[in-house]
């Protein structure tokens, strides 16, 4: 049932207009996700206005694009300049940098270019059958479960993302706030509007997610990276040879394999999974001495559990709703955008557009990898753009962007004022991510919480009267202690002698990164 969906999806994903946008994605995603400093999230976030103008196939399918070009490009950036985009590109820019500066730069951004390729390819068809059987069981989900699945995804995030939990839930706490305002639609009372008429509607999650992404992002990265013209590394030299390949397609599968589940688990993300496919790569190798001066190996894993991820994100997004990632959550703010919600009844409602969004995946993978290695060199002069008309034009198409959801003018002061706070929350290490998804999921939880309680006439105990919103909430529970008695058990063990090596080696990479211009 699932490969004749597919099919379907096809069909409608091949035609000239969805060839057109998904081609166009991929180049904007590249474009703007190749400059210093600006991930994927930044990169969905700043390009999310533009989407709704299109029809909803067209805007999704090119909003993939974006997505996927976002994280091709944040490559290239990590291995030629050294700077990742996000912390998933850490161990990219680790190895990759590496091989650049020994000349092999052209080898590095084939393997990772190609192991995108494999690890979306085989994810994207994990993602086609894995989606529908997710739904069958999702369909005797009741409003208290999914208050749980959203409790869940809060602790995970806020725990997980960031510094510290406490931080983590800080963030939380600020955008499950932002998420209340407006009219209870239960009520209808206005709620935290201040006396502002324009706010009775609640604040636009676009010009939140630009504002704490695009312009807070942007500022920081701004104020932190050195003046004066980007070192770009030479990427000339021969792409990949056959003891390249034949050194690079077992961790491509190994990075798959363990990208993709952890994209699908409530905050996965992509950050564990390729420090994971780091450390099994290093473990395995042939060739340690490599490592640390520039193993391809490194690149490729990493970088195939990077992209195998992100595939993953969209499991529980399309099947229940659920983001796992702040990506994800843009991505959900662009199917409420159009009137939208992901869940188990989306591929019964919305069959045919989800089936094309995930044939145009496969249709992206295919463009990203023709179009972009014979188009490093043109990537490559984006990177020496100077940096005040780089910051200014993302600002001026944030601030555009934003405007034009509701061409209103307080959503300009709304974009300052969150941006300023996004800033400052990077600037004090508070994660971003959980502030989005508390912004989206919260209403969503506080709307099945309320049903749960009305259906039970107020009764609490219909919060845990299914075993799935036991299990859900144990382990939004354990996510919740589990961090902390760790960390207590860590402080316990540790002597001062290895507490001071410990900041002392914190100080040293802090300095390292500082001089490479990506520290945070």
């Amino acid at each position: 049932m699932a490969i004749s969906d597919l099919l379907g999806g096809f069909a409608d994903a091949i035609t000239p207009v969805n060839l057109f946008f998904a081609l166009l994605g991929v180049v904007l995603g590249t474009a703007v996700g190749v400059l210093p400093g600006i991930g994927p999230s930044m990169t969905v976030a700043l390009l999310l206005p533009a989407t709704f103008v299109l029809e909803p196939t067209a805007a999704l399918i090119m909003f993939a694009g974006i997505y996927y070009g976002g994280m091709y490009g944040g490559s290239t950036t990590s291995i030629l300049l050294n700077t990742p985009g996000e912390s998933a590109s850490i161990m990219t820019a680790l190895e990759g940098n590496k091989m650049a500066k020994a000349g092999r730069g052209s080898a590095a951004l084939a393997t990772a270019a190609i192991g995108s390729f494999v690890a979306g390819t085989i994810a994207t068809l994990l993602l086609a059958l894995v989606a529908p059987t997710l739904v069958d069981l999702a369909i005797g989900v009741t409003t208290a479960d999914y208050f749980a699945l959203a409790v869940l995804a809060f602790v995970a995030v806020a725990t997980v993302l960031g510094s510290s939990p406490l931080r983590g839930l800080a963030s939380l706490c600020l955008g499950l706030y932002l998420g209340l305002v407006g009219t209870d639609v239960l009520t209808g009372q206005e709620r935290f509007t201040l006396g502002v008429p324009q706010l009775s509607d609640g604040i636009d999650v676009v010009v939140v997610a630009v504002a704490l992404f695009a312009v807070g992002e942007s500022l920081y990265v701004a104020s932190r990276l050195r003046k004066g013209s980007v070192q770009v590394i030479d990427h000339k030299g021969s792409w990949m040879t056959r003891e390249d390949l034949r050194r690079s397609w077992k961790p491509w599968l190994r990075g798959t394999a363990l990208g993709f589940p952890f994209g699908v688990m409530p905050a996965g993300g992509a950050e564990i999974p390729t420090f994971l496919s780091y450390a099994t790569e290093k473990k395995l190798t042939r060739h340690p001495e490599e490592f640390g001066k520039g193993a391809i190996e490194g690149v490729a894993g990493p970088e195939a559990a990077n992209n195998a991820s992100a595939a993953g994100v969209l499991v529980p997004l399309l099947t229940l709703g659920i983001p796992t990632s702040a990506t994800a959550a843009i991505i959900l703010a662009a199917f409420q955008g159009y009137g939208i919600q992901p869940g188990p009844t989306l591929l019964t409602t919305e069959g045919p557009l989800v089936w094309a969004l995930i044939a145009s995946l496969f249709i992206g993978n295919v463009m990203l990898i023709v179009l972009n290695l014979p188009l490093v060199g043109l990537w490559v002069k984006l990177l020496k753009i100077p940096r005040p008309y780089l910051y200014a034009g993302i600002l001026l198409f944030a601030s555009l962007g934003s405007f034009a959801v509701n061409a209103d003018p307080l959503d300009l002061v709304i974009l300052l004022v969150l941006g300023l706070l996004g800033f400052a929350m990077r600037r004090f290490g508070w994660p971003v991510a959980p502030a989005v998804i508390g912004l989206i999921l919260g209403p969503i939880a506080e709307t099945n919480l309320r049903r749960a309680l009305a259906i039970s006439d107020g009764d609490l105990g219909v919060l845990v009267d299914t075993w799935f919103s036991r299990v859900v909430l144990l382990l939004a529970l354990l996510a919740l202690v589990v961090p902390v008695v760790l960390r207590a058990v860590r402080g316990r063990r540790a002597t001062p002698e290895e507490v001071a090596r410990e900041q002392e080696e914190d100080r040293e990479v802090q300095k390292a990164a500082n001089r490479e211009g990506w520290g945070a």
